[in-house]
């Protein structure tokens, strides 16, 4: 995904004030063998941008004055209650340097699982987003979490999750539930419920033979 950017020499809260107010938004580039650079982005293609999932967890090619470099975005800030973005911070990265990352879990084929199916549970999930640690190139946009084999009572934890390859999930030496497959509260699965009807016809129909 492209970003285009400037060079910008005025620095201070006036200088920043001014640069939004004429629609662009302040930022600064760092990291890597280069000095941080302050930069100015186009406000409205930014705060679009930021809608998208994929601004937040992929490799970005800033373009700044014509030169192009590869950067994460590592931090924003938006106003309190105007849909204004304040201040936006990219790290560039080198392709042979590990980066640690925050890459959202997408959550697939639950309608398919044993919980869903057989016991109408409800699957909840308990972590949107992981950290990993891989080489630029190896960055995922997203990981999947299949809960096709998941059942009532059971759960899935970061070691249960398939990596794409060079990516390593990590977990400060604890193994999260991920996800995790719990019936309702006073919802009977249709297991159970099974039994307990045939118990009920059986006593109704001997009484229709007396």
């Amino acid at each position: 995904m492209k970003v285009i950017a400037f060079k910008r020499e005025l620095q201070g809260t006036g200088a920043s004030r001014r640069l939004r107010i004429s629609g662009q938004t302040p930022g600064i580039v760092y990291g890597g063998t280069e000095a941080p650079v302050k930069i100015s982005l186009d406000h409205n293609a930014l705060y679009h941008a930021l809608k998208k999932e994929v601004f937040h967890s992929s490799i970005l090619e800033l373009e700044i004055d014509g030169a192009t470099q590869q950067v994460l975005l590592r931090d924003f800030q938006v106003h309190a209650y105007k849909q204004l973005v304040l201040h936006a911070d990219f790290q560039r990265v080198l392709a042979d340097q590990a980066i640690q990352m925050k890459v959202a879990l997408h959550f697939t084929n639950a309608d398919v699982s044993p919980a869903v199916k057989l016991h109408a549970a409800t699957i909840s999930h308990v972590l949107n987003e992981v950290e990993v640690s891989c080489l630029p190139g190896n960055l995922p946009e997203f990981i999947t979490v299949d809960l096709s084999t998941i059942d009532v009572g059971h759960s899935i934890h970061l070691a249960d999750l398939t990596l794409p390859e060079g990516v390593t999930v990590i977990a400060h030496g604890k193994n999260q539930t991920v996800a995790t497959a719990l019936v309702p509260a006073g919802h009977v699965s249709a297991e159970a419920a099974a039994p307990a009807e045939g118990a009920a016809a059986a006593p109704a129909a001997k009484k229709g033979k007396k």
